[in-house]
C-alpha cells in the first residue's frame, strides 16, 4: 500500500475541494399556473409538463 510522501496544505486541500459546495436549486416558472417547478419535472399544482397534461390532479377543497 503506498504511502503520500509529503503533507498536503491546507491550502491545497481547499483548492481541490472548492468544486465540493452545494449550489442553489434552480427552479422554472410554470407557464400555465406561474408557480415555481423543478426543471424536467411535472408541475405539482397542475399536473402539465411543456405544455400538454401529463398528470391529473386532485384538486383538495379548503375547509
Amino acid at each position: 500500500m503506498s504511502v503520500p510522501k509529503k503533507k498536503r496544505t491546507k491550502a491545497s486541500k481547499g483548492k481541490r475541494r472548492s468544486h465540493h459546495a452545494l449550489k442553489e436549486v434552480q427552479l422554472g416558472i410554470c407557464p400555465k399556473c406561474k408557480k415555481p417547478v423543478l426543471p424536467h419535472s411535472v408541475c405539482e399544482n397542475c399536473g402539465t409538463y411543456r405544455g400538454r397534461e401529463e398528470i391529473k390532479v386532485k384538486t383538495v377543497a379548503k375547509k
